[in-house]
């Protein structure tokens, strides 16, 4: 799952557009961290704003099907820049992922 907010300075985008940003870094063989730095980093260039905040909630099939076979688990990584570095920004954005 990718969560994603940004703060307009005039540009938007569509939906789809944010759901091809994603689907485009995602099919390529990387580690998450990184992941979520690209769809972060996309979309601050299409919007044209640094007030980005990106959260992926993934699970991995290397802990599922190899190693611990854990199949319950997840792993969760963000990317906040701009007006989102302010605590009362990610709290707002935070309160929608639950």
């Amino acid at each position: 799952k990718a969560h994603i907010a940004y703060i307009s300075s005039g540009n938007v985008i569509g939906l789809s557009k944010l759901n091809r940003i994603v689907q485009y870094y995602a099919k390529r063989p990387q580690v998450q961290e990184r992941l979520t730095i690209q769809i972060a980093e996309e979309i601050k260039n299409a919007v044209k704003s640094e007030d980005v905040a990106v959260i992926i909630e993934a699970t991995h099939l290397c802990v599922s099907s190899r190693g611990v076979q854990d199949i319950t688990s997840s792993t969760v990584t963000s990317s906040y820049s701009g007006r989102f570095l302010e605590e009362n920004k990610k709290s707002e954005f935070l309160q929608y992922l639950h």
